[in-house]
């Protein structure tokens, strides 16, 4: 093999490295709240952060312990990302997963919304588990819920959507969902999209069902006895078949910009509601995630009692389960016997008390004086 060949083979190589890191590659945004301060500040550098380390804060967050598993190297990462005091978690998570979303993943993150402040890390693709626990309180509320019959997008929907950014929203055709939405974003610049077009409208349609969720999800909220824990988890996958259609063009960046926008603006109405008691921990994937498919999974634990713990392990307690037994039938005897004396020894005095002779005590009763 000559020097041409093998160096044809390194780039290939290279090349074929650096487009599979790419592809898999993501990042996460943790949104402290804001009135408290629950995550360290931004560092100059970006760091690289495993999923598995994200489920841990997610837990810790929450309220619960890490992983036991967790190894020292990722709790240093957790020191690093989550503030050290213990007793100052949120215990209210707002947990997003954007898929798909490309090249431009790296561009987000304007000087007026919440990510300009965010907390920033880069993530390798792959699943972890969010470790919880069943017996503690949680209030888990999915953002993946489609939305009723009764309930899907109209124009009506589209209206009140394109006012919440200052735009416009009109449809001068019959058909319903066939009119055109006009954003304004930043610089100037507006975004026109057409709802007779498949992809615009599933985008468009795509980004008002997940504020409907969340929607719902303060609804929860409201309407919760006391103080359980809160998990607020989905994932928005309506920006795949938009970038898909329109390729490299400048419209996928404003679309970009547009889901960062709106999901800045729910983050907000979180804030608002929860009175500062709540962050976000909002994660881009680059790929498109296959259909169902979570990074993140919710993992119930049952954590044992200490009488589950005593029947797990009966085989080896059932000598010291005999000698409890013993002891406790011979306390009962004691107190029964002792008992039973009290109570004749009780009955023999009142007999005695009753039937006593009415005679003077010539000792009691006596006027001697004692010099």
């Amino acid at each position: 093999m000559d020097c041409k060949s093998l160096s044809l083979i390194l780039i290939l190589l290279l090349v074929s490295s650096i487009q599979s890191k790419a592809d898999g590659a993501g990042s996460v945004y943790f949104l402290d709240s804001s009135i408290h301060t629950y995550f360290q500040s931004q560092s100059s550098d970006s760091k690289t952060i495993s999923l598995t380390e994200v489920g841990a804060a997610v837990s810790v967050l929450l309220g619960f312990a890490p992983p036991s598993t967790l190894s020292s190297a990722s709790s240093e990462k957790l020191n690093e990302v989550l503030m050290a005091n213990p007793f100052n978690r949120p215990r209210a998570v707002f947990l997003l997963e954007i898929s798909g979303f490309g090249d431009k993943q790296p561009e987000i993150g304007s000087d007026t919304d919440v990510f300009s402040k965010a907390l920033k890390n880069e993530i390798a693709t792959g699943e972890a588990d969010i470790q919880l626990s069943k017996e503690d309180e949680l209030s888990l509320v999915s953002l993946n819920e489609p939305m009723p019959v009764d309930m899907e997008c109209t124009d009506a929907d589209l209206t009140n959507f394109a006012s919440w950014f200052g735009g416009s929203y009109v449809n001068t055709k019959p058909e319903a969902l066939s009119g055109e939405l006009t954003i304004p974003l930043a610089n100037d610049v507006q975004l026109k999209l057409h709802m007779s077009k498949k992809a615009d409208r599933k985008f468009a349609t795509s980004i008002i069902s997940l504020i409907h969720n969340v929607q719902r999800a303060i609804q929860v909220h409201e309407d919760l006895v006391g103080s359980p824990a809160e998990l607020i988890k989905g994932r928005f996958d309506g920006f795949k078949a938009f970038q898909e259609h329109y390729g490299t063009s400048d419209v996928v960046q404003k679309g970009a910009e547009l889901l960062v926008t709106s999901v800045s603006k729910i983050y907000d109405s979180l804030q608002t509601t929860y009175k500062g008691e709540v962050v976000g921990i909002i994660v881009f994937s680059r790929s498109p995630a296959k259909e169902s498919d979570m990074m993140l999974n919710i993992k119930l634990t049952t954590r044992a009692s200490p009488r589950w713990l005593e029947e797990e392990k009966e085989g080896s307690h059932d000598a010291a389960r005999v000698l409890i037994a013993e002891v406790l039938l011979v306390r009962r005897t004691l107190a029964w016997i002792t008992g039973i004396i009290l109570i004749i020894a009780t009955l023999m005095g009142v007999w005695f008390l009753m039937y006593m002779p009415l005679t003077r005590d010539t000792l009691l009763y006596s006027n001697v004086k004692l010099d």
